[in-house]
């Protein structure tokens, strides 16, 4: 019950719940707009964009693309009272399984040098630091 996470695709009634998530993680920046992010990931594999909520709350999200090559992933957050408790790794799994599905062979991200405990997450998930400074982690082995 206190653990019951539901994961499932953005629906235009999360927009608010969603930059509000955004803005206490801190992943908006002056730079990006979160309404702009929101509105361009819709007109493209708007199935690839899950939130997770707990107890009717939303609590998680995650973005994640493929363009053939490479599969990418963007603003995963999770509320900061309800981390440790798993969400962010079913977040990336329901993710990963996904992008499996379109068959997508790696997955990229970005994440900002001083985010510390972000570098530490993905590396207990398997993701590797690239020569490129990007984070990659393979899905399929060719």
């Amino acid at each position: 019950m206190a653990d019951s996470l539901e994961i499932r695709p953005y629906e235009e009634g999360d927009h608010d719940a969603v930059v509000a998530l955004w803005c206490a993680c801190g992943l908006v920046v002056p730079w990006n707009d979160p309404g702009k992010d929101i509105r361009r990931k819709l007109r493209v594999q708007r199935d690839l964009f899950l939130v997770g909520s707990l107890d009717g709350n939303l609590v998680a999200t995650v973005m994640a693309g493929y363009e053939g090559h490479r599969g990418w992933i963007n603003y995963l957050a999770v509320a900061e009272e309800c981390r440790r408790r798993g969400f962010g790794r079913r977040m990336m799994d329901a993710a990963e399984a996904r992008l499996r599905v379109i068959g997508c062979p790696k997955i990229n991200l970005q994440i900002r040098k001083s985010n510390a405990a972000a570098v530490g997450f993905y590396r207990s998930l398997g993701f590797l630091e690239d020569e490129s400074v990007s984070m990659g982690k393979r899905l399929i082995e060719d």
